[in-house]
């Protein structure tokens, strides 16, 4: 149930948009299910992505349920720092939503499909204000930082993240690249061993605020946990971290974000529950 502490919510404004970061807060890989206590207790689970013809993310029976619920309460909308190719692995219960976050915020889908006028405004921002993402890619694949760079990817053409060793990765350097981000339009962010760097125009809020003005959204609920989800949540009326993640190692706070009671795929079903509640009282 929802925290007596949430900002109330008013009755009757409609749409109530949900929208939702994926890994680690909806859907959970087997190493971060977190389920303490014996199997024989464990909750029944459902598969939510396959990949390469093995189960790979998992929720709740449970939370599947209460999906199917809170997709007919409000608009629900996926949210995902994964590109458009990975995001589609995920298969979640009930009707494909009619808009979904990908590439963290880079591309808007309108049932399924890429909205070109958003792209057109991100790269026009991009393009305005950014240094070029070869630039970038370039500095993240120098000879001299190979000991702690293992692999450099490009998400989509809009963003850059590599796979570091983070044990032998200087403090300094991250520090330095921050640093050199920041003056040309980018920022930085090291979550477990990926390390993104993501233009400044580029980001989910940015996005779920655009999706709002498309639905006429009176209601913004938001959940996620990594540091590139904190920039959503702060877009929410009412947002949830789960109990666990970058933000919660981070202690972070703000008045309109409340923090699960438990870790891992339990916290993805509370979250749904505590949305799915405050949905309901504004419908």
């Amino acid at each position: 149930m929802p925290d007596t502490r949430h900002r109330p919510i008013p009755h009757g404004r409609a749409p109530v948009l949900a929208a939702c970061d994926l890994d680690r807060t909806l859907i959970y890989s087997k190493n971060a299910l977190w389920l303490p206590g014996p199997d024989k207790d464990a909750p029944a689970l459902v598969v939510a992505e396959v990949y390469d013809g093995a189960p790979l993310s998992f929720m709740t029976r449970a939370a599947e349920d209460l999906l199917l619920k809170l997709s007919a309460a409000a608009a629900f909308v996926p949210v995902t720092t994964r590109t458009q190719a990975q995001y589609e692995r995920v298969q979640l219960p009930g009707p494909a939503p009619e808009y979904a976050i990908t590439t963290n915020g880079g591309k808007l889908l309108h049932r399924g499909v890429p909205d070109p006028g958003w792209r057109r405004h991100l790269a026009a921002r991009i393009a305005a204000d950014c240094a070029p993402l070869e630039s970038v890619e370039a500095r993240l694949a120098g000879p001299a930082h190979a000991r702690w760079i293992l692999r450099v990817h490009r998400a989509e053409d809009l963003f850059v993240y590599a796979i570091v060793d983070r044990g032998a990765m200087p403090a300094a350097f991250l520090e330095q690249l921050q640093a050199e981000c920041a003056a040309a339009g980018w920022t930085v962010s090291l979550q477990g061993r990926k390390l993104y760097c993501v233009p400044a125009p580029v980001t989910k809020g940015g996005a779920l605020d655009e999706v709002a003005r498309r639905t006429g959204a009176g209601t913004i609920l938001a959940a996620g946990d990594s540091l590139l989800d904190a920039d959503l949540l702060a877009r929410a009326d009412v947002a949830f971290r789960p109990l666990h993640g970058e933000l919660h190692d981070a202690g972070h706070q703000a008045p309109n974000l409340f923090p699960t009671t438990v870790r891992g795929v339990l916290a993805g079903e509370e979250i749904l529950a505590r949305m799915l509640a405050l949905a309901e009282a504004a419908g």
